[in-house]
């Protein structure tokens, strides 16, 4: 038993990575560690092991007993709560006859989906756009964070989808496609299934294959990330600032301010239709800011 002290200090203060050796229980692991570091009387290899090889164990039998323990809890929720259409059901209530027998007339629009989460509920999807905007913020930070070192070009492309010709010529005809389909998803949510979310995804879909193709360095001139910076805190700001007028009109809809319009048609139901395109903006770039910062890639 030779220099356990000199070891276990090293080890502490990163000095000495020692987790591949302790994995080996081996005498050749065990003289390469003595070697490594100053002689001291005191020291026991066996022990050191042990230790980290119990707190492991314990963290591993932690981490079950808490799964278990939320799994529990979680179906003994899920067992109480009522059955499908209970007259007790919390959706059974007068909230969602509402929604159905007056959602048009109130908020213009013919999808009820589109009335209910911008009209009725806007301020649940404002909160819901902040959660993409504060996983963009997160991911930037992250992936901008100190001592970590970038992949900022690579010297060479795993798969060069541009040079095969067949793949270039298919997306030069795609791309315009996607954008326009999903443009169309965006503008017409409140008359037709769709909406800001999914006409985002679909844009932001097509983005990502014209960066996937044409590259990021090229992708990254076409589309600045100070661009879309922009854009998500402009759609934002545009989304906050226009429901202030609930405020003032009332929580009964009482639309004073902004007319429903007629149903049906593309220029009608309030302010949902802009609050769509906003909605539509902040996935989009949110979804391609995601790919462009892993596409980079991390040393």
């Amino acid at each position: 038993m030779r220099n356990e002290q000199g070891l276990f200090r090293h080890w502490l203060s990163g000095q000495v990575d020692w987790s591949a050796m302790l994995e080996q229980d081996t005498p050749a692991a065990t003289t390469a560690a003595a070697e490594a570091v100053p002689y001291h009387p005191h020291h026991d290899m066996a022990s050191a092991r042990r230790a980290i090889r119990c707190g492991q164990r314990a963290y591993t039998v932690l981490a079950i007993v808490l799964c278990l323990i939320f799994s529990a809890f979680m179906l003994l929720t899920v067992a109480n709560l009522p059955s499908y259409g209970s007259d007790s059901a919390p959706t059974v209530n007068e909230v969602a006859e509402r929604y159905v027998e007056k959602g048009t007339e109130e908020t213009g629009a013919v999808n009820t989906v589109a009335g209910m989460i911008l009209d009725y509920r806007a301020f649940d999807t404002l909160g819901e756009s902040f959660v993409l905007f504060t996983a963009m913020c997160a991911v930037t930070m992250l992936m901008n964070a100190p001592g970590k070192r970038r992949v900022r070009k690579l010297d060479y492309e795993v798969l060069d989808y541009y040079q095969d010709p067949i793949i270039r010529t298919v997306c030069k005809l795609v791309i315009p496609i996607i954008l326009m389909f999903g443009i169309y998803i965006l503008l017409n949510g409140h008359l037709s299934p769709g909406g800001g979310f999914s006409g985002g995804a679909i844009m932001a879909s097509a983005l990502i294959i014209y960066a996937l193709v044409w590259g990021g360095e090229r992708a990254s001139r076409a589309i600045p990330a100070k661009a879309l910076r922009i854009i998500v805190l402009c759609a934002l700001g545009f989304y906050a600032c226009s429901k202030t007028y609930s405020f003032f009109t009332g929580a009964n809809h009482l639309h004073s301010i902004i007319s429903p319009g007629t149903p049906g048609r593309i220029l009608s139901a309030g302010l949902i239709l802009p609050l769509n395109v906003a909605v539509g903006f902040v996935v989009c770039c949110t979804m391609y800011s995601f790919y462009m910062y892993f596409r980079r890639g991390e040393l």
